[in-house]
């Protein structure tokens, strides 16, 4: 559990539209994103909720993939480690995997439009594999400008740096973070869930 002195300063952190969830791969925020837009949906199904989240392509026990889902369900290839075309020996690499940033593009950006009637966009994420698409971060950056709140998850720094689209996004003046470990997974997304539902009822 949160203390109350750092219940308290997350709270004071938390008066902007762009709500900022990092922590170790494996923590948990995909599952945070999708159980907080889902609650969201369930409790006002009227919103309009735009964006997308990864998540993981297995074989048995193996990861050989990512792939990118709407919040409505559609889904494309975000990176894989087969070679699925000639042509992807020609994509950029992350690891072992091969960043599909056509694949990528083509389902997320038009999520990324931004429209007078949507209430709140998700964006899982904002890191190293989706940076290699030159569009996607102005997308992301013309989301901000538009004043809408916006629920993303950023990585944590590698060699005590961020990636310089990911620093912009720390440093914006309307954003907060909130840094998942094991032990206050519940307690940040309910903060997370409660600062959507203020933000949403302003809007």
């Amino acid at each position: 559990m949160m203390t109350a002195a750092a219940a308290a300063a997350a709270a004071a952190a938390g008066s902007g539209k762009c709500l900022l969830v990092t922590g170790p791969p494996g923590i948990g925020k995909t599952t945070l994103i999708i159980k907080a837009f889902e609650s969201l949906k369930a409790s006002n199904p009227s919103l309009k909720l735009q964006g997308f989240y990864t998540r993981e392509i297995r074989q048995g026990s193996e990861r050989v993939g990512f792939e990118v889902v709407t919040l409505d369900g559609h889904k494309a290839p975000l990176a894989t480690t087969s070679s699925p075309s000639p042509e992807c020996l020609r994509w950029p690499t992350v690891g072992r995997y091969k960043v599909d940033v056509a694949s990528f593009e083509s389902l997320a950006l038009p999520q990324l439009q931004v429209r007078e009637d949507t209430d709140l966009f998700v964006i899982d994420e904002v890191g190293k594999m989706e940076l290699y698409s030159s569009s996607f971060f102005p997308a992301v950056l013309k989301v901000l400008e538009s004043n809408i709140p916006i629920l993303a998850t950023v990585p944590i720094p590698k060699s005590g740096r961020d990636i310089p689209g990911v620093a912009r996004l720390k440093n914006h003046p309307g954003a907060s973070i909130y840094a998942l470990t094991a032990s206050n997974r519940d307690a940040i997304k309910d903060q997370i869930y409660s600062q959507l539902v203020d933000l949403l009822r302003k809007k």
